[in-house]
């Protein structure tokens, strides 16, 4: 992909957290250090059950020295930032900091193809941030792959082709996400039961295992530690009529995964990996399936 892309993400939200204790308050809930979260560094992480079960994936950017941006599903109607929204305001308690929905002022802009880095004066450094048209441009956090994204003032998409970006669209862009391997929050975590190691958190830089306690890291540091992975969302790629989402990949008579996503001919499946080895005819339905495991991806030994 050569070219350099750029797709509006119009189900994304923007959620503003200011005031003296924001990374604090920040920093005893999610996945992620956000310590680290400066004007040249983005991240990526989650927010837990207290269970330690996927509930809100997003990326955390520092607007000013005052503020966090949170970027996070918008769903229908708004209703996954609505959750997220209340869920945070709900564990805020007596914390110095203010949440405010700004979601109306910013387009989230996906920026794509070998040359977006390039194209944006962007570091091939995952996470490397700098300011864009009065916005925040920023290395997708978790693979630099993925290019980058722009949160834009509304009305600004203009900037874009002032880089020169060709306009693409959602479809374009989650195909390429999917053949990487990157998870787009309840698309394909299941609420309330997928666990982020299962769908590359690790790897991706979601989750901190030095940063101290947050909600739900009990069962994260558990499966890390005790080598505990033994299913994990990848690429697949379909031979035949699409199958529906949830479908199950069968080997033969045994239960291979589940089909979380599918963008075109590909898609994201949560696979069991005692069952992709090289003799694996897999199915779904009609459907041939085949799984790629990104270079990214660091399977367990018994599994390579």
């Amino acid at each position: 992909m050569s070219e350099t892309l750029y797709a509006p993400l119009p189900d994304r939200a923007v959620i503003r957290i200011s005031g003296p204790d924001r990374v604090s308050f920040l920093q005893g809930l999610v996945s992620n250090n956000i310590e680290k979260i400066t004007a040249d560094h983005s991240g990526y992480g989650a927010l837990l059950s207290p269970q330690g079960k996927f509930l809100f994936d997003f990326f955390v950017y520092q607007q000013d020295e005052d503020s966090l941006l949170i970027e996070c599903e918008r769903g229908e109607d708004g209703a996954r930032a609505a959750e997220l929204f209340k869920k945070l305001r709900m564990y805020k308690l007596r914390a110095k900091a203010e949440l405010t929905d700004v979601t109306e002022s910013y387009d989230v802009v996906a920026v794509f193809g070998d040359g977006a880095l390039a194209a944006l004066d962007l570091p091939d450094t995952p996470g490397a941030t700098a300011p864009f048209a009065d916005g925040i441009k920023a290395v997708d956090p978790r693979l630099s792959a993925m290019g980058a994204r722009v949160l834009l003032p509304k009305n600004e998409l203009a900037q874009m082709a002032a880089i020169g970006a060709t306009e693409s669209d959602e479809s374009t862009y989650h195909q390429h996400r999917v053949l990487l391997g990157l998870p787009n929050g309840s698309e394909e975590m299941e609420i309330d039961r997928a666990i982020l190691l299962e769908n590359g958190f690790e790897e991706l830089g979601g989750v901190d295992f030095k940063k101290g306690c947050y909600m739900g890291q009990e069962l994260t540091a558990r499966t890390k530690y005790r080598g505990l992975v033994r299913k994990r969302l990848l690429p697949i790629t379909i031979t035949g009529p699409a199958p529906e989402i949830g479908t199950l990949i069968m080997n033969g008579d045994k239960e291979a995964g589940t089909i979380r996503s599918i963008h075109g001919n590909a898609g994201l499946a949560l696979i069991r990996l005692e069952r992709i080895g090289d003799d694996a005819e897999l199915m779904a339905g009609d459907a041939k399936i085949s799984v790629k495991v990104p270079d990214w991806v660091k399977l367990p030994e018994t599994a390579a």
